[in-house]
């Protein structure tokens, strides 16, 4: 029977608790558990009927919107500074079940007992077209700010945080009971190794008080694990908070995914260093880059015991091909010279370039005098049994030298290229070591 407004009581909220909310959950903190009290619709699978109060906390917060996946296991730890509550709390969540491509939108309020020492959970599930409506538009809001991943308020004074939220979770802050001091040491171990010197110093108190000025914004760019556990490139964004009180250390906290942008424009710099250091025609290092390669090979000699090898190659009478061929097939032959070189190169795990016109240098590393001299020998045989296109066979003479510790770039150059010299006046296709 219908009962009018004003025969409702005090004593009839259990019952209407009970016949409308979805979910209502007791939770103990002090011993990681919770009982659920009631429980209906997609509750009835989502919850058990006790359990880890730490599980539940993962379970409602620490999984990627709209998905059942939980985050990696190194953001799992901020689990337990999530479910302290003071005071009366309520946001929205998003649940998948697994085998389920509709998530569910849920209403969580938290009230906190007396002495905080419980707290009492009631849930609902929105099934209405107008909440429906609020989640679609929510997350147009969210496409667009989906860059980025994290944010936060931090006092430095107070050593807080708030108002966090980490996007890929949910549409809204979370609640963390959480000293910036703590966050900080908790989460330099999501960053690379080589990063974290770096995190810790922009992120220092002492450092943020110091370098930034009222209203002032910097940022930096580094690697940084992301909530599936792998590393992607962020922004990491401090903006003081504008105020006149020269003593207020208030600042807002962004970390913005750029991986893609990052990625990109690391690929195009790596082409045009590979453009810098390339010869055009062969593919090798150019003379620029190989004179480098011999003066690192020099400071490695100086520095080290293991021993390095360098030889200088010069194709035979190779201007009769070019007067016979034209320049055309004089290209050709140089850029079938340079695969034999390459292919070489990457076998002895050397460096070759082009010097100029048809010779080239090779450092060999870890290649003594005696070794790259058989290397030098199983060139020159290689270079003569190949067919190159239109004319046939060429052959090469090399001279090779071994560096020694007090070498410098003159005395080594000088001492291949007068070795390359007497292969040639031995009648060509020969090896020399000096």
């Amino acid at each position: 029977m219908d009962k009018s407004l004003s025969d409702f009581g005090i004593n009839d909220v259990p019952e209407l608790l009970l016949d409308n909310v979805d979910a209502i959950i007791i939770v103990d903190p002090a011993i990681d558990s919770y009982k659920t009290i009631t429980r209906k619709g997609f509750f009835e699978k989502f919850l058990k009927e006790t359990g880890s109060y730490h599980d539940l906390i993962l379970d409602l917060w620490f999984h990627f919107n709209d998905s059942s996946e939980k985050v990696s296991e190194d953001y799992q730890i901020f689990a337990d500074n999530t479910g302290d509550f003071n005071c009366k709390y309520s946001r929205r969540l998003k649940i998948a079940l697994d085998g389920e491509e509709q998530s569910h939108l849920v209403q969580l309020t938290v009230y906190p007992f007396d002495d905080n020492s419980k707290y009492l959970f009631i849930l609902d599930e929105f099934i209405d077209n107008e909440s429906l409506q609020e989640s679609l538009t929510t997350k147009k809001i969210n496409t667009i700010q989906s860059s980025y991943l994290f944010s936060m308020y931090i006092d430095l004074v107070q050593d807080t945080t708030s108002s966090i939220n980490v996007t890929e979770i949910s549409d809204d802050v979370v609640n963390y009971n959480l000293k910036y001091s703590e966050w900080r040491m908790m989460i330099v171990n999501m960053f690379l190794p080589e990063d974290q010197e770096q995190f810790l110093r922009r992120t220092d108190p002492e450092y943020l008080k110091k370098n930034f000025t009222p209203g002032r914004t910097s940022s930096y760019d580094c690697m940084m694990c992301n909530l599936e556990g792998k590393y992607i490139w962020v922004k990491l964004i401090f903006s003081r908070a504008q105020t006149n009180n020269d003593e207020d250390y208030r600042f807002v906290f962004l970390v913005q995914d750029i991986h893609e942008n990052s990625i990109e424009i690391l690929s195009t710099l790596k082409k045009y260093e590979e453009m810098a250091i390339t010869d055009p025609l062969t593919g090798v290092y150019n003379h620029g880059e190989i004179e480098t390669q011999l003066h690192n090979a020099l400071t490695l000699r100086q520095k080290f015991d293991d021993p390095v090898s360098i030889m200088i190659l010069d194709l035979d009478r190779f201007k009769n091909i070019n007067d016979t061929y034209g320049h055309s097939v004089g290209d050709t032959t140089l850029k079938s010279f340079a695969k034999i070189l390459k292919d070489f190169a990457v076998e002895e795990k050397a460096a070759v370039g082009r010097w100029g016109g048809e010779e080239f240098v090779i450092v060999c590393y870890e290649k003594n005098a005696d070794e790259v001299l058989a290397l030098a020998e199983n060139l020159r045989k290689t270079v003569e049994a190949q067919e190159f296109p239109e004319i046939g066979h060429i052959t090469c003479s090399i001279g090779v030298t071994e560096l020694n510790s007090d070498d410098d770039f003159n005395g080594a150059f000088n001492r291949i290229d007068k070795a390359l010299y007497e292969s040639k006046q031995n009648g060509r296709n020969k090896v020399t070591i000096l």
